[in-house]
């Protein structure tokens, strides 16, 4: 038994090694849409043709709200039907069975709350159709066939159904077989639909894994058409173009969070994150859905070249010329119809919309906006302390190491390495003593070990995922044999969360953050290295219904532990890979394992910008490429773009050569020293980013479009991105280039290299040159951005010094921006201890006021003003404040650059001031 059990062991570790060593993925590993049933039933169905009826006879109406029975005409079978007008100009449409076999799964947790529900009135009834009105926008909902369209004001912008691709499987009994074969007549036999005849529909195979479907084929699916859309984005994660692009010819794009390791670029494979929000945006109109499901959910896109007849849904409702279109269609494998309706009109509608019914990320702790440095994996606490200390002898800032599974006690999570990690509290403290932080690995399998307390814990009160036949899953996965916690039981979620407190996790402190990984789950040798879909969850939900929100879970029971454990004082930071919609509540996103190529490198913006118009914004990838070893051109280069990412965190696979920054040669060494000075010196503006995207869920990296709607160039761009409303950036992310092409929108906009000064016209497409020092960043005319120039170990360290603004004016001679500032750490800013200062240039003066009443004692100060594109004949400034008058201060003008320096106004930034130009 000893020698089976070891052989076991031995093959599984040998699995393990081949998948993470392997040189690229194995497409063969994931299923392809005709390999999944469901899938390919819905994608069978011919438009055109829908089957489903709205019985208006049963039509009830309340004041938020109209319900009726829906009716699938080819079987009889009977749906119920609502739609519920929401607050700020969004509806909600639910569909599920009249009278189920059983329940079905209903989505939580991905909304932070209930949505908050709109008045809705009948403006007109017929025997076809009935149309509601909420606020300046309607809905018509039709009859026979039934379809839903949606306005914004008075034009069409989404119909619901419109192709006849609607698809819901109602839950049944299993046909009984006779002797021969063939399936028995009666009153518990199925209706007759294409379940029948397909091989998948009541159990299924996928290489060596079956698959019982116990509850059979219950698969849901809906058309939705976007009128006068260009494009259509979001649904991540995939290594896609952002555009999202049409599939008429290949799969569609899946949603199935998987482990998928050196993952191939410009398809629609599913990755380690699903967020089902889908943007469509044209010259008129930006509008989103979210379809709230979290089974395996794959998306057909349309574009207007592949419409015909019927889905050009303008030409069909009012016969006039078909608009720009694009149609979608969402297939999921269980659970109901639940889809919100976000109708815009403009970009940032759709995002605070959307963010109204996830709810907001949460300022991140400033250090978190810092470098992260990690690797797979340092090897003791001695290699921790001596890398910590180059980064200080090479004059390198950095605010966080990290240590990945190899820390632990053969990898039992909330442990430590007896010899190589013996002492973690002082490695914890010699970092945080130069205002750095750590962050552990902590991942949701639990290695199968009787010595193990958390493993005792979870089988001594039943704490496990189950197999379909009610028994513990074990799967493998780094600890080899391993269970996996059910994270949908609100009590496992609350041990695990308590797991973190400082007299659980020994050898922590508060200064110890949390990485949360493989949790999608990743089973090695599992169906599609994950879990199996009949496993059996808390309330006796399959794994199926709810596979998407398990990395969720886990992240939110992360975050309750790491809230608990500073009596809900200080913002937690976890890093997680799995994701979905409402993530953005509890987490920051890396974008997995990725390669040091440049297609990888170059992946990282659209891949970012789609989480960002998603609702997660907290983005980033492994900066040199997860596996294999850059070469100095493309590690500079990562540096360079990952600079101006959101989430910057440098990592490796243990097979990598090291890649510390001074292992390179002096010349790449000196280039990443800049790139990193460079982030540091714009925290100020990341923070106040940050802060302005929880207020109002516009993404902090966005797309060209969100500034510039109307400016079709825009739409298809990907290769650069702004930072809010402020800066452009267009990394460079190709091999031995000396000049990029950069499209500056905005005719009557000015650009301003953020390096030289110099200016650029808006409105069309620039060869900028690049040498191996610089990328192409532009500050717009018209804005002033915050930034600290003291650069020093660790971002902590800079908490009170001066500010450096940079007033960069646009054709009128004026300029507008925001500074925030708090104590970088607590949620004290919740209690309006902050402070939101507005600042204003125009007419030769500059002002800083208060947006509104909050406070916060900063003993920083403003240290100088730059002043870009201002005409010469200023020769001094007078500064104006309550604590210290008026004082007369030095000037200089560069007539080159255009440019005026400010010199030491020392103004307190606690106050409010003025700089008048003379």
């Amino acid at each position: 038994m000893r020698w089976i059990g070891f052989t076991i062991w031995l093959l599984s570790v040998i699995d393990i090694a081949l998948i993470y060593h392997a040189d690229a993925v194995d497409r063969n590993n994931f299923k392809s849409c005709q390999q999944s049933s469901f899938c390919r039933r819905c994608r069978g169905l011919q438009p055109g043709r829908s089957a489903y009826e709205l019985n208006l006879n049963t039509l009830k109406v309340d004041p938020s709200s109209i319900e009726a029975e829906l009716v699938n005409t080819e079987n009889g079978v009977r749906f119920h039907f609502q739609l519920f007008a929401l607050k700020d100009g969004t509806f909600r449409m639910k569909i599920n069975e009249w009278e189920p076999l059983k329940p079905r799964y209903e989505v939580q947790y991905a909304l932070v709350d209930e949505p908050s529900l709109d008045k809705l009135e009948i403006a007109e009834r017929t025997a076809d159709f009935v149309t509601v009105k909420s606020g300046s926008n309607k809905v018509i909902v039709h009859a026979a066939p039934f379809r839903v369209d949606l306005y914004s004001g008075d034009q069409l912008v989404i119909s619901a159904n419109a192709r006849g691709l609607m698809k819901f499987e109602h839950l049944r009994h299993k046909p009984e077989q006779n002797e021969g074969g063939e399936k028995a007549e009666g009153e518990d036999a199925p209706v007759h639909d294409d379940t029948e005849t397909d091989p998948g529909a009541w159990e299924e195979n996928f290489k060596s894994h079956h698959d019982t479907k116990p509850n059979g084929p219950s698969a849901v699916a809906m058309d939705f058409s976007f009128i006068g859309a260009h494009y259509a984005y979001g649904i991540p994660e995939h290594a896609d173009a952002f555009a999202l692009k049409s599939t008429k010819s290949t799969d569609p794009y899946r949603l199935y969070n998987l482990d998928v390791f050196e993952y191939e670029l410009n398809n629609g494979m599913a990755l380690y994150g699903s967020v089902p929000v889908l943007l469509a945006h044209g010259t008129t109109n930006t509008v989103g859905i979210f379809w709230m499901n979290a089974a395996e959910t794959w998306v057909d896109i349309l574009g207007t070249s592949d419409q015909n007849v019927v889905s050009s849904i303008v030409n069909f409702v009012s016969g006039s010329a078909p608009a720009p279109q694009v149609d979608s269609h969402f297939m999921s494998e269980s659970g109901i119809i639940d889809t919100f309706f976000m109708l815009g009109p403009k970009p940032k509608d759709v995002f605070r919309q959307y963010i109204k019914l996830t709810g907001p990320a949460p300022l991140p702790q400033y250090f978190a906006l810092g470098h992260h440095q990690c690797r797979w994996n340092y090897n003791d606490q001695d290699d921790v302390r001596n890398v910590d200390n180059k980064f200080d002898e090479y004059d390198i800032p950095n605010d966080v190491m990290w240590l990945d599974i190899e820390h632990t006690d053969n990898k039992k999570y909330f442990t430590w390495d007896s010899i190589k990690f013996s002492q973690p509290m002082d490695m914890v403290n010699n970092l945080t003593a130069k205002g750095r932080k750590l962050v552990t690995i902590v991942d949701p399998h639990i290695k199968r070990d009787a010595s193990y307390f958390l493993h005792n814990d979870a089988e001594n009160n039943d704490y496990y995922v189950k197999t379909k036949d009610g028994k513990v899953f074990e799967g493998w996965c780094w600890p080899g044999s391993s269970s996996y916690l059910d994270l949908l039981n609100p009590e496992v979620r609350s041990y695990l969360s308590s797991r973190y407190l400082l007299e659980n996790y020994q050898g922590s402190t508060s200064d110890l953050y949390i990485w949360n990984d493989m949790n999608e789950p990743s089973v090695f040798n599992g169906p599609e290295v994950t879990m199996h879909k009949d496993c059996v969850h808390h309330g006796g939900w399959e794994h199926r219904d709810i596979h998407n929100i398990y990395g969720l879970l886990h992240t939110m029971a992360t975050y309750e532990g790491l809230l608990q454990r500073s009596g809900g004082k200080l913002r937690p930071f976890i890093l997680t890979r799995s994701h979905y919609a409402g993530s953005q509540r509890f987490t920051s996103v890396w974008t997995g394992d990725n390669t040091a190529e440049w297609g990888h490198l170059r992946i990282t913006i659209p891949m970012c910008l789609s989480l960002a118009v998603a609702g997660i914004s907290f983005c980033g990838a492994d900066v040199g490429g997860f596996f294999r070893n850059p070469d100095s051109e493309l590690f500079t280069r990562w540096y360079q773009a990952g600079a101006f990412q959101p989430f910057m965190r440098t990592h490796s696979h243990i097979d990598t050569k090291r890649r510390e920054p001074w292992l390179f040669d002096e010349q790449t060494l000196t280039l990443i020293r800049e790139a990193l000075r460079k982030r540091y010196s714009f925290l100020p503006f990341w923070y106040t980013l940050f802060f302005e995207y929880e207020q109002n869920g516009s993404p902090v990296m966005r797309p060209l479009w969100v500034e510039y709607p109307s400016e079709v160039a825009t739409f298809p761009l990907d290769d650069e991105y702004l930072l809010g409303d402020k800066l452009l950036v267009h990394p460079v992310v190709d091999k031995g280039v000396s000049e990029v092409s950069v499209y500056f929108p905005g005719p009557t906009d000015i650009w301003y290299d953020i390096d030289n000064y110099k200016k650029i016209q808006g409105g069309g497409a620039v060869k900028i040159p690049v040498t191996i020092s610089k990328i192409p960043v532009f500050q717009r005319g018209g804005t002033i951005i915050p930034k600290k120039e003291r650069i020093r170990r660790s971002s902590a360290l800079t908490h009170n010094d001066p500010y450096t603004l940079i007033v960069a004016l646009d054709k009128n001679g004026s300029a507008s921006g925001t500074l925030y500032m708090d104590d970088g750490q607590s949620f004290d800013y919740r209690k309006q201890k902050y402070l939101y200062i507005s600042l204003e240039f125009s007419a030769n003066k500059l002002s800083a006021k208060f947006i509104d009443n909050a406070r916060y004692p900063t003993k920083s100060w403003l240290e100088r003003v730059v002043i870009l594109g201002l005409p010469p004949g200023v020769t001094k400034a007078q500064v104006e404040s309550k604590s210290q008058g008026k004082v007369t201060v030095e000037t200089t003008y560069n007539s080159e650059t255009q440019s005026l320096v400010v010199r030491k106004p020392a103004v307190s930034m606690a106050e409010e001031w003025t700089i008048v130009l003379q």
